[in-house]
């Protein structure tokens, strides 16, 4: 096992990571910006070392600052968490070619996975159900208007290096399509550098269906079940829950068994996310995420598994030593991604935590590096919490989340704890009749 972990991310991911090595008995290095100094993974690491100024460019995403910080604190290994540089192939690269260990998949899974396009054409390849769409990239107006008119309207145009909800068109009819065409076009070069679109049916009330994965790089794959992340504002996730309401056992078995067979024929390493959208009873491959999730606690509730011990574990060429017949599951459990922003305009709310009160009891979790006298910095992601809940039944889990909100205080900050209370009392979301474009018809009618 590794002796030391550097941690290249921050925030609560950092402590969760920080946590589970802890309980393994490896030491941990924390790397943080100027801005994070004061953070609680920086305080409970045990060596932490400075990387850059507030801007992630020059501190997150420095790859030299982090290597250097991991050569002179002489770490195994690295765990680059989520986010930031989570699903970089020349990062993993890198990460080896100077002798540590990269805690997560090849570089060449990364990279397969990581334009959308290619991501694609390896799910085809390996059995996984995808939306009808262009084979590639589409460089001609002309083309992509005879796609789009095969494919049938509405069309989804989106960027091959897309992410985090940007660089998405709906074109509703063919007079939109050369606008929206042009648009998406913009986004993408604006947001990552690369222009590239690609098309694909649009859905039009599909949930938002994921497969957590662990492999060991050696052939044995397993899955942890499904989460249901439909509730979702501008392609960003609000709130998640698993198993899906509108998934059934044999479902569940069935698609887990397609994901878990595919990966098994590119000896898949590490946890891995394959995402989907399901509608009418068929799965739709969006894409994979090649790394751990934000929100992973609702598997590892439901399943009783650490998946961050099982990604070190694995990262050290240990086999699995079990198989799918070992998992689990048991209960419910939903997580609610409480944000320092507006519960209504998710305007940022950044400045110091006056008063922190994490609720408790039976089956509730929160992953939070929050404390009072703590300034949410406003150069990051506002995500500050989550508060994650377990229960017997859905019914039960949802009883015992609306008591963990109640209780939940973060002051001097604006929260989306209100959202939340308002989203789990509503008939829709107790019923699980939801899709991925419920929320924002439903925050449209104010």
């Amino acid at each position: 096992m590794f002796e030391k972990v550097l941690i290249a991310n921050r925030g609560e991911i950092a402590l969760r990571i920080h946590r589970a090595c802890r309980e393994m008995g490896i030491r941990t290095v924390a790397v943080h910006s100027t801005a994070d100094e004061n953070a609680m993974h920086v305080r409970l690491a045990d060596e932490s070392v400075c990387i850059g100024p507030p801007a992630s460019a020059k501190s997150y995403l420095n790859i030299s600052a982090i290597l250097s910080a991991a050569t002179i604190t002489g770490v195994d290994a690295i765990h680059p968490g989520v986010g930031f540089l989570s699903e970089n192939a020349k990062f993993a690269e890198m990460v080896e070619e100077h002798g540590f260990t990269f805690i997560g998949p090849s570089p060449e899974h990364i990279r397969m996975m990581g334009d959308k396009i290619t991501a694609k054409q390896k799910a085809v390849e390996l059995g996984i159900p995808v939306v009808p769409g262009s084979d590639g990239a589409v460089d001609d107006d002309v083309e992509a208007m005879k796609i789009a008119g095969k494919i049938g309207y509405p069309v989804l145009i989106k960027a091959t290096a897309g992410g985090g909800g940007k660089g998405m068109q709906v074109a509703r009819n063919a007079d939109e399509m050369a606008q929206k065409l042009s648009l998406c076009r913009s986004e993408a070069k604006a947001a990552f550098g690369n222009d590239a679109v690609y098309i694909e049916k649009y859905l039009g009330q599909p949930r938002h269906i994921e497969v957590q994965v662990l492999g060991d790089g050696q052939g044995n794959v397993v899955h942890f079940g499904e989460r249901d992340c439909s509730l979702q504002r501008r392609h960003q996730k609000v709130l998640e829950e698993c198993p899906s309401p509108a998934l059934n056992a044999e479902v569940r078995q069935k698609i887990g068994t397609i994901v878990t067979d595919a990966l098994k024929k590119i000896n898949y390493r590490s946890a891995g996310t394959i995402e989907f959208l399901y509608e009418n009873g068929e799965f739709y491959f969006i894409e994979m995420n090649t790394r751990l999730q934000v929100e992973h606690p609702i598997s590892e509730m439901v399943c009783g598994v650490d998946l961050v011990r099982e990604q070190l574990r694995v990262a050290t060429g240990a086999p699995l030593g079990y198989g799918q017949s070992s998992i689990k599951f048991n209960g419910h459990a939903i997580e609610c991604r409480i944000n320092a922003e507006h519960p209504r305009t998710f305007l940022p709310s950044p400045g110091r935590v006056t008063e922190y009160h994490a609720p408790g009891g039976l089956g509730v979790r929160v992953d939070s590096a929050l404390y009072a006298g703590y300034s949410v910095p406003p150069y990051y992601d506002s995500l500050i919490a989550k508060l994650v809940v377990h229960g017997t039944s859905r019914n039960e889990c949802l009883m015992r989340l609306r008591r963990a909100l109640e209780e939940f205080v973060v002051g001097g900050v604006q929260t989306t704890i209100p959202l939340h209370q308002q989203l789990i009392a509503e008939p829709d979301f107790l019923n699980g009749d939801y899709d991925i474009h419920w929320l924002e018809k439903w925050m449209a009618k104010g």
